[in-house]
């Protein structure tokens, strides 16, 4: 899994409330076994019609959002069944922040195992977050996880919480098998111990 420690990324925003997985990734596209290529399906229903023809009104087709990687929405972002998919399309789509006032725990508990970083932040700091990003096109925000505060280049500075688990997981880029394999030492020597035991 990548590390996480700073990043700058022109932000996009999906501007809903209670945005689900099934929203985030229809059921339809669930079928592949591998974690990639699912970016292409994010937001299906809404960046394209019913005859797959692209919606130029849903945000994210908007020229001045390509190339967005840093994601922000409503409340209760990621609500819904805890398909590992919605974290699996959002990366693969190139989002590596995702800001919201709140998130659904499983899906934001998916997001740190997945390299993804969800910020939560108060209803009126997204909502000037939404406004900056309308006012200016490429509004881009630099992210620090070192020092766990956002800015941009017209002097806004936002520091956020974070629990000091969840950051270690992503600074050193740790999944929960790579959090494991840390201590691979001492599980082979424990296997070893039982092998030697039950001869």
């Amino acid at each position: 899994m990548e590390a996480f420690t700073k990043h700058t990324g022109v932000v996009g925003p999906v501007d809903r409330v209670n945005v689900d997985t099934d929203a985030i990734i229809p059921k339809q596209f669930l079928k592949r076994i591998e974690r990639t290529g699912f970016g292409q399906f994010l937001f299906y229903e809404w960046r394209f019609d019913p005859e797959g023809n692209v919606n130029p009104e849903f945000e994210l087709n908007k020229a001045r959002y390509e190339g967005a990687s840093v994601l922000i929405s409503r409340v209760n972002f990621g609500c819904g069944s805890s398909r590992e998919h919605a974290p699996w399309a959002i990366l693969d789509y190139g989002f590596r922040c995702v800001i919201a006032p709140s998130f659904a725990d499983i899906f934001y508990n998916n997001c740190f195992k997945n390299g993804i970083l969800p910020i939560k932040l108060s209803e009126e700091q997204v909502e000037q977050l939404f406004q900056k990003t309308a006012a200016k096109e490429g509004y881009q925000l630099h992210i620090n996880l070192e020092d766990k505060v956002i800015t941009d280049d017209e002097g806004l500075e936002i520091k956020f919480e974070l629990d000091e688990h969840r950051r270690q997981f992503l600074l050193q880029g740790l999944d929960d098998i790579g959090l494991t394999l840390q201590h691979e030492d001492l599980i082979t020597a424990y296997e070893q111990k039982r092998a030697a035991q039950a001869v």
